[in-house]
Formats: C-alpha cells, sequence, structure tokens
C-alpha cells in the first residue's frame, strides 16, 4: 500500500481528523439493544459505587458517635446489598460490553473484507496483501479492545468522576474548588499528549504492517527460500522489520507512562490538599468526621476515576490510529465501477468481442503505454490467438477485456454493448478464463472446482473434471474429490493444476473462453492432455488464446501478432510463415529451440 504516513497532505488531514473512532458508530447503531443494555449496568454500577461514602458518612457521624451497634449492624448489611448489587450490575456491565465489541468488529472485519473484494486490481498493483491481512487482523483486534473493555471502563470512569464531583461540591463547596482547580492542569496535557500518543501509534502499527506483510510473503515462498537457502536472509530481515516495529511501539508506551505518572501525581496531590485542610477543619469543629470521610472517598473516587480516564485514553489513542487506517482502507473507491443505470447484456449470449482505437497504460506505469489504438473483431464461435515477445500487451488485452481496467481511449464492446456501460459482474459471467498460472486454493478438489459456479451440484462439478480429464487423478487422491489440495495446490503437479483449472472453465459455460499460455509451463506428456481437454472446451465457443508456443496456436481461425502494443501482423499460421514477418521469426526461433532440445535429450 502507498505509505501515506510521508504524504505531508495525508498526514496534515489525520492531524485535522481528532475522532477517527466515530467511524465507528454507525457499527453501534446496529446493535442498540446491547448499547442500551450496556449502559444500564454501567450506569447501574456507576450509582451503586456512588451511594457508598453516603452509608459511610452516616454511620461515621450517627453510629459511632451513639455507639449504637443495632444501627451499625442495618447499615453494613445494606452494605452487603450494595456489594450484591456491584457485583450483578459489573457483571451485566463486562457481558454487554464485551458482547458489543466482539460483534462490531466482527462486522467491521466483514465489511472491511467485502470491500477490498470490490476494489480494482489497480488497488492490488500498489498494495502488500500482507498489510491488508494485517489491518483485518491486528487492527480490528486494536479497536475491539476500544469498543469493548476500554470503552467499558472509559465510560464508567466518566460517570464515576462526574458523579463523584457533583457530590463533592454537595457535601462541601469549599473543599471541592481545590479539586476543581486541578482538572485543566490534568485535562488539557492528557488531550495534549493523547494527540502524540494516536501519531506514535499510527506510525507503530504501519511498521509492524510492514513486518507482516514481508512475513506473509516469505511463508508464501517458502519452498523458494529453502531452495536458495535463503532462511538467515530472510528471517534477518524480518527480525528488523520486527525491531523497528517494538522501536516504534516502544515510543508510544514512553508517552503513555510519562501521560500517566503525570495525571496521577497532580490528582492524588490534590487528595492530599483536601485532606490536610478538611482534618484541620475537623480539629477546630468547622466538619463533622463523617462529612470528611464522605468527601474524602468521593475525592479518591474522581481521582481514581480521572487517573485510569489517563490511561484509557492512551487505549482509545491507540485504537483511534487504528481505526483511522481501516477507515481509510473502506474509503478506497474502485477505479472501475458499475454506471447507475447498467445496459443489459443481450440474452442469449452470442460471445462477440471487438476493441476499436483502444489505448491503455497501467496506473503505476502511465508513462509507459502498454497498447496503442488497438482494433479488432471477433466473430460468434471463433477462434484468435494473439502472440508476439513479453511485454507486446497481450495479457493487457485480457485485462481490459475483463474489465479490471478502463481504457485511456477507445472502446471495447462484448456483444454490441460497450463495456464502460455494462455491470462488471454481468460481463465477467459471460468469461471463463484459464489462465497461466492457476490459482488453487487451500481447499477440497470438489470446491476448487466449483470455485467459480458456488451453487453447482457434485454430480456437475464431477462431469466438468471428465471432460478435463482431471476426474482420473482426483479419484486416486486420498479422499477423492473431498481431498484437500494445499495452499497454492501444492500437492498438484503443474498439468495436474491446469486441468483443474480447466474443469473450473466448463463447470461456468461461459459463452468467451480465455486462454492465458495455458499450456506454456507443462512437459511433453501433461502438455497433450492438457490440449485434449482444452479442444473439448472450445467447442462452440468464442476463444482468445495467448501462447508463445506456436503449436498451440496452428489451429486457431486467426493469429494476431502483437508487437509494443500494437497488431504488426494477421492472418493464419501459414500467410504469416508465408510474409517472412515477426510472426516467421518467432516460429523460426522456437523450431530452432525445439529443435537442439530434441538433440540434447
Amino acid at each position: 500500500m502507498a505509505r501515506r504516513t510521508a504524504d505531508a497532505q495525508d498526514e496534515a488531514k489525520r492531524r485535522r481528523n481528532l475522532q477517527p473512532l466515530a467511524r465507528l458508530i454507525p457499527y453501534l447503531k446496529r446493535h442498540k439493544g446491547m448499547v442500551v443494555g450496556a449502559v444500564i449496568f454501567l450506569a447501574l454500577a456507576a450509582l451503586t459505587t456512588l451511594s457508598l461514602p453516603l452509608a459511610v458518612r452516616r454511620v461515621i457521624d450517627k453510629g459511632f458517635g451513639a455507639a449504637d451497634t443495632g444501627f451499625i449492624d442495618t447499615y453494613f448489611a445494606m452494605l452487603l446489598v450494595l456489594a450484591a448489587l456491584l457485583a450483578i450490575a459489573s457483571a451485566g456491565r463486562y457481558f454487554f460490553v464485551i458482547s458489543l465489541g466482539e460483534r462490531v468488529v466482527a462486522d467491521l472485519r466483514k465489511d472491511v473484507f467485502a470491500h477490498v473484494t470490490r476494489l480494482s486490481p489497480s488497488f492490488y498493483d500498489k498494495s502488500l496483501s500482507g498489510e491488508i491481512v494485517s489491518r483485518l487482523a491486528a487492527d480490528t483486534t486494536q479497536v475491539k479492545s476500544a469498543v469493548g473493555a476500554t470503552a467499558s471502563l472509559f465510560l464508567r470512569n466518566a460517570i464515576l468522576f462526574l458523579g463523584a464531583l457533583a457530590m463533592m461540591v454537595a457535601t462541601s463547596p469549599g473543599l471541592s474548588l481545590i479539586v476543581i482547580a486541578a482538572i485543566p492542569f490534568i485535562v488539557l496535557p492528557l488531550v495534549a499528549f493523547g494527540r502524540g500518543v494516536r501519531r506514535r501509534s499510527r506510525i507503530a502499527q504501519d511498521t509492524l504492517a510492514e513486518a507482516t506483510a514481508y512475513a506473509t510473503e516469505a511463508i508464501g515462498a517458502m519452498r523458494t527460500v529453502q531452495a536458495f537457502t535463503s532462511e538467515r536472509a530472510i528471517s534477518g530481515r524480518y527480525d528488523r522489520a520486527v525491531d523497528a516495529a517494538f522501536g516504534a511501539a516502544r515510543s508510544s508506551i514512553k508517552a503513555r507512562a510519562f501521560l500517566t505518572a503525570f495525571a496521577i501525581f497532580l490528582i492524588f496531590a490534590s487528595v492530599v490538599a483536601v485532606l490536610w485542610i478538611g482534618a484541620s477543619r475537623v480539629a477546630i469543629g468547622t466538619l463533622s468526621p463523617g462529612t470528611l470521610g464522605q468527601f474524602l472517598l468521593y475525592a479518591v473516587f474522581a481521582a481514581g476515576a480521572l487517573g485510569q480516564l489517563s490511561e484509557v485514553w492512551g487505549e482509545l489513542a491507540l485504537a483511534a490510529g487504528a481505526a483511522e487506517r481501516l477507515s481509510e482502507l473502506l474509503a478506497e473507491e474502485p477505479l472501475v465501477i458499475s454506471p447507475a443505470k447498467p445496459i443489459a447484456l443481450p440474452s442469449p449470449a452470442r460471445g462477440t468481442v471487438a476493441f476499436q482505437n483502444v489505448s491503455f497504460a497501467y496506473p503505476t506505469r502511465p508513462d509507459l503505454p502498454a497498447i496503442h489504438d488497438l482494433s479488432f473483431s471477433i466473430g460468434q464461435g471463433e477462434t484468435v490467438a494473439i502472440v508476439g515477445p513479453s511485454g507486446s500487451g497481450k495479457s493487457t488485452i485480457f485485462a481490459l477485456l475483463e474489465r479490471f481496467y478502463d481504457p485511456m481511449k477507445g472502446t471495447i464492446r462484448v456483444d454490441g454493448v460497450n463495456l464502460k456501460q455494462a455491470d462488471p459482474a454481468d460481463l465477467r459471467r459471460r468469461l471463463a478464463l484459464v489462465p497461466q498460472d492457476t490459482v488453487v486454493f487451500a481447499a477440497s478438489a470438489l470446491e476448487n472446482i466449483a470455485f467459480g459456479e458456488a451453487g453447482a451440484s457434485e454430480d456437475a462439478v464431477r462431469q466438468a473434471a471428465k471432460s478435463a480429464l482431471a476426474s482420473e487423478f482426483i479419484e486416486r487422491l486420498e479422499h477423492g474429490y473431498q481431498t484437500i489440495l494445499g495452499e497454492r495446490g501444492v500437492t498438484l503437479s503443474g498439468g495436474q493444476r491446469q486441468r483443474i483449472a480447466i474443469a473450473r472453465a466448463i463447470l461456468r459455460d461461459a459463452p468467451i473462453l480465455l486462454l492465458d499460455e495455458a499450456t506454456s509451463a507443462l512437459d511433453a506428456e501433461s502438455e497433450v492432455l492438457v490440449q485434449k481437454a482444452l479442444d473439448e472446451l472450445m467447442v462452440g465457443r468464442t476463444t482468445l488464446v495467448i501462447a508463445h508456443r506456436l503449436a498451440t496456436v496452428l489451429k486457431a481461425d486467426r493469429i494476431l501478432v502483437l508487437d509494443g502494443g500494437r497488431i504488426v501482423e494477421e492472418g493464419t499460421h501459414q500467410s504469416l510463415i508465408a510474409q517472412g514477418g515477426l510472426y516467421a521469426r518467432l516460429a523460426r526461433l522456437q523450431f530452432e529451440a525445439g529443435r537442439i532440445s530434441e538433440a540434447a535429450e
């Protein structure tokens, strides 16, 4: 993900945004019943706590002074009732608040993940998957703490502080002035330091996300790492990333520690001053011992609540940094969106494709156009091969046809409809892709084949696998179609993964088939099997084939030869060979390479 922390404008915007946690309010509104329950039990616990000093005053002034043991017994029995009520209220507060935190974060995680699945590929061109995972995991955990335990403590202590302050004023206005005078000296630094804590927290979270992103990448390529004996190198790099994250976190911790010490010293210094002056008044008879005890308990409640608020403020600042990062992710908008009133693609589908004067450059490389003024059309059921040197724009045609990007100039039409006027989801349902690098998920063989058609029956999956010549190896697996294939399909050969991809495309039954170098990485035996499965898949479908191996394009109705993002030749295999141009040169080089390979064998 682009490092926005380095962007001065974005940094200034973040500093102005002092309430990133407000993003969570809509999630709280979804669960009003739990919010009400939490507030009721919070208020009950606070009121019960605030009633204790009143009982203490009456016991000191009336029970001790009159030596009335019956009065004392009655009041202590009432205190036990209050203790039971406080226990019930605290349990209810914990249940509702923690449950609310879990529910809100579960909703937030679902929304964030659903949102990132809708973002355009251009977002992933500049983003690290590990950093996105870090935001889904670490940042949401930090937010959960804020919405749950931290928010509970904050509200409880805020109620206690305000209630104790009001009762202090009611008990002794004169003594209250001492405590109230100290509050600005506590609250103002609290807010100022809180901003610093939040900024440091943001840096710590970003640094940790970088470490997580690197670890995710390294773990996903562990076979390559071990093959090149690079374990020590990647461990060292990860160590440095984690140490940097620790350093950033320690900076945040130092700020919070200083803030807490400063607040607690001022708070309890004011309590000592109150006790000093109050004791003097009791000695001269202007204040009763019970009143001083009551006031002192309220002062301790207020001081303790404000002291805990200083710690809780730091926790909320950490959560604000995490919520800010999640908000940024949710604020990302896909570059490719469905129009407000999309034009429906015609039914039944014909499978025609037309590029008209299309030019395009990837957002990450705007100064390096991938294709220039490209025009061609493909009729229903026609098979067209696209060949050319690496970087000539072949895969870009597929990316534009699937509307992962929109062209900078020109129009692309499927069945006569401009793709910018169609719903991308409806468009993609008419396309079936067999990529060069097949993605196999850590799921069963059945789930992998049914990936593009979630509602497909098991019989349909088995038929697709049979048509793709994949059933013969799937049925030999330990649990057949229920066998877990492992992350990225590490338990399968390249040819087996390709046949899984072909089965996927057969099951999708789309009118337009895209074959992206589907046999380029296979051995001769696997290529024969895969090509046989592809031949069956292509029947009755409009097919675009990208291939380096020219043997796979001999059956094409037409061949488009690309170079530098432009069509430089077009025709059949025989006509292009006769022209003696780029295609003939590529064919000659490949033929010579094949002959050398045969000689080596």
